[in-house]
């Protein structure tokens, strides 16, 4: 039997340690987030429900965001043992420019929304993490303000082709003027996607309060609180604002956009020009023939068509077919470093994280989207070292098998 004592103050003082309290109800909140599916959660409890569902929602039956997030969980990893990979360098070189980790921050419409500190604290975020940020046209912060933010990283920004076209050209200018390094010009969006969440919300551009709102309202006034005391909101390319999101794109968007809108842009862009929402195989080929920079294979966050391709699917042939030509992104889905690895043994120069860092910017601001980028940052650094790579360019399509369940019928 086991000789029993009586414990020892000192003893017992050696196996405990008190923990530190933290009085800030937001880092505690934070430092309690784990993953980037406990910042959506917390996330969903500091928001109206209107707001929370434009971000979290997509178009329809929400079919192409929940197959391109399905994709990713098919992932098989196949790791190399006896490979020391004691230190990991996640840094790489996106679009001529340095990146301390393979993603960049999306565009985003109407950020400000989310919560009040909107674009400034992703920009500032992203600037402290070095990876680029990109600004909606649709953005809900000046260009000027982003980079006034922003001053010494990397700032790109995202064009859609207005009816108007000379507000899209005059956005170009402005961005250009400011030092902005890349344009991600977007295909995906000629009329609105059919975003239900937000018709069954009565969702719109401003707020209108009716007696849900109110209700829903009353157990977050924190968010109502942010809202009412800081500055209007002020779009950086619609002078007038009124009804839904979708209603607002089919009023401000031009269904014609062609080929000929994206040469005179280029015209216009001294830098380096993405052309994001690429979707197939033969587009990809196309606009690598027309010598742009880079695409971004991209459903638009499943927001535009439902049943759209999923992005991570394609990337396998459309780097075999044109990753010598021209950079590969990819968008929509990412919601774990492991994910962005995956991307990138597959032969993906980027990735762009969007509701992701919306998430972190609902839970805590500026300190959320923070915690964003270091959730994911440890994620990558752990899945790399498991599979025995020390650095981006280590990382093969050998790491990686795709388990798909939506398999082409083909008719005998």
């Amino acid at each position: 039997m086991a000789q029993r004592q009586l414990p020892r103050p000192r003893e017992v003082f050696d196996l405990l340690r008190f923990k530190k309290p933290v009085w800030s109800a937001r880092r505690r909140r934070l430092d309690a987030a784990l993953t980037i599916h406990d910042l959506r959660r917390i996330a969903a409890r500091r928001t109206p429900r209107a707001a929370f569902d434009y971000t979290d929602g997509a178009a329809e039956n929400e079919l192409s965001l929940a197959r391109a997030r399905q994709a990713f969980e098919d992932v098989e990893f196949h790791p190399r043992v006896l490979r020391p990979a004691v230190s990991v360098d996640t840094s790489t070189t996106i679009l001529g420019g340095p990146s301390r980790l393979p993603f960049a921050i999306a565009p985003t419409g109407f950020t400000r929304l989310m919560q009040t500190e909107g674009e400034i604290a992703g920009a500032g975020a992203a600037g402290a993490a070095g990876i680029p940020f990109t600004l909606s046209t649709l953005g809900t912060t000046s260009i000027e303000d982003v980079k006034a933010a922003n001053p010494d990283g990397r700032n790109w920004f995202q064009l859609y082709v207005m009816r108007d076209r000379e507000i899209s050209y005059d956005l170009t200018r402005r961005a250009a003027a400011a030092g902005f390094d890349t344009l991600q010009f977007t295909v995906d969006t000629p009329v609105a996607g059919a975003r239900l969440r937000d018709r069954r919300n009565g969702f719109s551009i401003p707020p209108q309060i009716a007696l849900k709102t109110i209700l829903n309202a009353a157990v977050r006034p924190w968010w109502w609180y942010d809202f009412l005391t800081t500055p209007k909101l002020e779009f950086a390319s619609l002078s007038s604002t009124g009804g839904t999101v979708g209603e607002l794109l089919d009023a401000a968007m031009d269904p014609t956009i062609s080929y000929d809108d994206l040469d005179v842009i280029r015209g216009l862009w001294p830098g380096r020009i993405v052309v994001k929402g690429v979707q197939n195989l033969e587009d990809a080929r196309a606009l690598a023939d027309r010598g742009v920079d880079g695409i971004v294979l991209s459903n638009h966050g499943g927001r535009q068509l439902d049943r759209a391709p999923v992005p991570f699917h394609l990337l396998p042939d459309v780097v075999r077919e044109v990753g010598a030509d021209l950079e590969i992104g990819v968008d929509t889905g990412i919601m774990h470093g492991a994910d962005i690895v995956a991307c990138m043994a597959l032969g993906a120069d980027f990735t762009m994280i969007g509701r992701a860092y919306l998430y972190g910017l609902m839970a805590g601001g500026r300190q959320g989207v923070d915690r964003t980028i270091e959730i994911l940052e440890t994620e990558i650094v752990r899945t790399m070292k498991l599979l025995g790579a020390s650095s981006i360019a280590e990382l093969e399509p050998a790491h990686v098998t795709q388990l798909r369940r939506l398999v082409p019928f083909i008719r005998p």
